[in-house]
């Protein structure tokens, strides 16, 4: 498993992976020294993160090997569906996996999400409109969305 660190507008993230994929993108808390020289497995990754940061990436084309159960990893295929720019509701997301009383499991199949913005995670919010929830904190998950959006507020002075 090789592992690198990189510099996000959103702090340091930890990225993971091996030949058989990416396994784990996780924004820390920590203020780690960004890796100079990335192992090459994980370059592609680096890559496409900055350009999503940079707006110029809308959707990742990675090799994605995360770990978790059978049903964590229907949840996390079902976030990848989710277009940028979109958000859905804990409850949406039950239904598309077929099961509305499933709403709890699939938010906490959501909040193991290992794969931070490659699986989108943050496009998931209440069914009232509300940012809820977030491993990377809410803080985040408002500049992510902002991020995505579309239409960009205009300030007025």
């Amino acid at each position: 498993m090789e592992t690198a660190f990189v510099k996000t507008p959103l702090g340091i993230a930890r990225l993971e992976g091996d030949a058989e994929g990416l396994s784990a993108i996780t924004v820390l808390e920590t203020n780690e020294t960004p890796t100079i020289i990335l192992p090459e497995i994980l370059e592609e990754a680096a890559y496409q993160l900055q350009e999503y940061f940079e707006g110029k990436r809308t959707v990742f084309d990675l090799e994605l090997n995360p770990k978790g159960t059978d049903f964590q990893k229907r949840v996390w295929e079902a976030l990848i569906q989710i277009p940028y720019g979109k958000t859905v509701s804990y409850l949406d997301l039950s239904k598309t996996l077929g099961d509305v009383k499933a709403i709890r499991a699939v938010a906490a199949a959501n909040g193991k999400n290992p794969l931070w913005i490659v699986v989108p995670c943050h496009r998931v919010i209440g069914s009232d409109g509300s940012l809820t929830g977030y491993a990377g904190g809410l803080h985040r998950k408002k500049w992510l969305l902002d991020h995505e959006n579309p239409v960009k507020q205009q300030s007025l002075f």
